[in-house]
């Protein structure tokens, strides 16, 4: 089975959209959204009734924080500009929308996998994952061998065999990492909605199964469109100008 993996989608229709269209040409035959449908962008909407038709067909979609926080309203933690933009989302989401977001479950096991929005260590902590050590705390909460999260916009690779401490690399788009059985994996997404990697195209992951492997994909899209909207919807521009590049 090919799983395609999206985390962060931020409300960002044109970036969501070609991520869709390429897993679509690449033919996977599942796919997961990892959390953070919401947040930043102008098509909350849009995204989470898009989210809901593909979990009607047999998705997986997990809550983010900021899909939490679009719902609850609390925003602790947060810089101003996320802030600002939660408080947009919110008034903009109907209640069947909001209610889909209430509804995500924080985590999905299947087989050897987890996937989670943050780390496995307590998923609605929404701590990151970006150094071995963190890494390691997330392994040691899950007896499964691979773990996918996002959360952190920036993709990478972190590896441990059996008493030994976890290893980290930056993965090289379009080549794909096999998943060892003798080693446990987690791998970290980028953004399909506002990638940090200096990369401004929609990051994305397929995971196959069968060859047991894990594959980082990135998608080009429309980021002129998607940042106008920013701008028109009176959000704060740096959402818009970091859209061009990826960070």
């Amino acid at each position: 089975m090919r799983i395609a993996l999206l985390a962060d989608i931020h409300g960002n229709r044109e970036a969501f959209d070609a991520a869709l269209e390429a897993i679509r040409r690449e033919g996977a035959d599942r796919i997961a959204l990892l959390g953070d449908l919401v947040g930043y962008g102008a098509d909350p909407g849009y995204v989470v009734d898009r989210a809901a038709e593909l979990v009607a067909h047999g998705a997986i979609a997990l809550k983010g924080n900021h899909d939490e926080a679009a719902v609850d309203g609390r925003t602790g933690g947060m810089n101003d500009y996320a802030k600002a933009a939660l408080e947009w989302t919110a008034r903009q989401l109907d209640a069947a929308q909001s209610a889909f977001l209430a509804g995500l479950p924080l985590t999905h096991e299947e087989d050897d996998r987890l996937l989670v929005h943050a780390d496995a260590t307590n998923p609605g902590d929404w701590r990151y994952v970006t150094d071995a050590r963190e890494a390691e705390r997330s392994l040691n909460a899950t007896d499964k061998r691979v773990t996918v999260c996002g959360h952190v916009h920036r993709p990478q690779v972190f590896n441990m065999l059996p008493g030994r401490a976890a290893i980290a690399f930056v993965p090289n788009t379009g080549t794909p990492i096999p998943l060892l059985s003798q080693r446990r994996w987690l791998a970290v997404l980028g953004a399909v909605g506002q990638p940090r990697d200096e990369n401004p195209s929609a990051a994305y992951a397929v995971l196959d199964t069968a060859a047991k492997s894990i594959c980082y994909r990135r998608a080009p899209y429309d980021i002129e469109s998607a940042a106008k909207k920013i701008h028109a919807a009176g959000l704060p521009q740096i959402l818009a100008a970091r859209l061009f590049v990826g960070r």
